[in-house]
């Protein structure tokens, strides 16, 4: 009889995931890019619709033509009309609308076709890191990038038919910097930037990137030996 040690094994062990194959290859990866990609885009354009006929009081309508024929960037704000926070969470969140015509942070106003070039390119980088980064079993790494899809898709739509950006989330309003300190425009809120769906799932998938990147090293590791 053949001993233990060889005796052939009813349960092989489980192969690393870096064995598994890569992603373009896997129709399960493809299906949850496409899935959740399509969900974070729809959260997004549908959450700047309803928050644009709400939060004001009044529907607000912006049309491309008013923000380009503006004389500076700067004047963007006058296309809305004054109203007064909605108080969500007291402290924590408020809906205020307010039209962003440059980045993240509104750095770059007024430099639309590069932020849509920019965007663009991005947005290939992201389809480049999901096939060449990832195999088939790496399911939040997959969300990772459909969640930068779904925000650079976002505000690309915005920039290309409203050139600008549509922002309504206020996260820690009137909370401000400890031991007076301000930030270099002078305000002292510790987050005085309003932002939109789009910008939060960027920073999620960004997140679940890194994670991915920084448990690949030991998983590979595992894999070569």
């Amino acid at each position: 009889m053949p001993n233990d040690a060889t005796a052939p094994q009813d349960n092989p062990p489980t192969l690393p995931a870096a064995s598994a194959p890569p992603a373009w290859r896997c129709r399960r990866a493809w299906i949850v890019l496409l899935v959740a990609t399509l969900l974070g885009l729809v959260a997004d354009l549908v959450s700047k619709e309803i928050a644009f006929a709400r939060v004001a009081g009044d529907p607000v309508v912006i049309h491309r033509e008013d923000v380009l024929t503006l004389p500076s960037p700067a004047m963007i704000g006058s296309l809305l009309p004054y109203h007064a926070p909605v108080n969500v969470i007291p402290g924590v969140l408020d809906f205020r609308l307010v039209l962003n015509p440059g980045a993240v942070f509104g750095v770059g106003a007024g430099q639309r076709w590069f932020f849509v070039l920019f965007t663009t390119v991005a947005l290939g980088v992201a389809v480049w890191v999901f096939a060449t980064w990832t195999r088939g079993r790496d399911t939040a790494a997959h969300i990772g990038v459909a969640c930068v899809l779904a925000g650079g898709l976002g505000n690309l739509y915005d920039r290309l038919k409203f050139a600008c950006v549509r922002d309504f989330i206020h996260p820690l309003p009137g909370v401000n910097l400890p031991f007076g300190m301000a930030w270099p425009s002078g305000d002292r809120q510790i987050w005085p930037w309003v932002s939109n769906v789009a910008d939060a799932l960027l920073i999620v998938g960004i997140a679940l990137l890194l994670i991915h990147l920084w448990r690949g090293e030991p998983a590979k590791q595992q894999a070569t030996a």
